[in-house]
């Protein structure tokens, strides 16, 4: 069976600093854009879509509330050595929401888009 594509949408401000920030930081491929309103940026099977005010997903709902970026969900990437990508990516200035919690599964540390959405750095444990 072929690996599907997984997809998620993030509420972002601005889908050029989105972009800038998911491709130079974490290693995000571009696959298209439309920006101010839309672009889309995979990484192995994980195809993440960067949705802008002006795009459809963000338009207001039904009651007049508008989506908006941040929150608590967040996507969850793997990594081989924490530590060195917690330097790599501070260096770079890269805003953090917390420092690296350890746990019996493993450590993470919790990043912050541009847009304050959040995305997950994880070593798992023995690793």
């Amino acid at each position: 069976m072929a690996e599907a594509m997984v997809n998620v949408r993030y509420i972002v401000d601005d889908v050029d600093a989105a972009v800038a920030w998911y491709t130079q930081h974490l290693g995000f491929t571009l696959l298209t854009s439309a920006a101010p309103a839309f672009a889309d940026v995979a990484l192995g099977s994980l195809r993440l879509l960067l949705s802008g005010a002006k795009s459809s997903a963000g338009r207001p709902m039904a009651d007049g509330e508008r989506p908006q970026p941040g929150g608590w969900n967040r996507i969850h990437l793997i990594v081989e050595d924490l530590a060195a990508d917690v330097a790599r990516l501070r260096a770079a200035g890269v805003q953090f929401r917390n420092d690296i919690v350890t746990g019996p599964g493993g450590s993470q540390i919790l990043l912050k888009d541009p847009a304050g959405n959040l995305v997950e750095l994880f070593q798992p444990a023995g690793r």
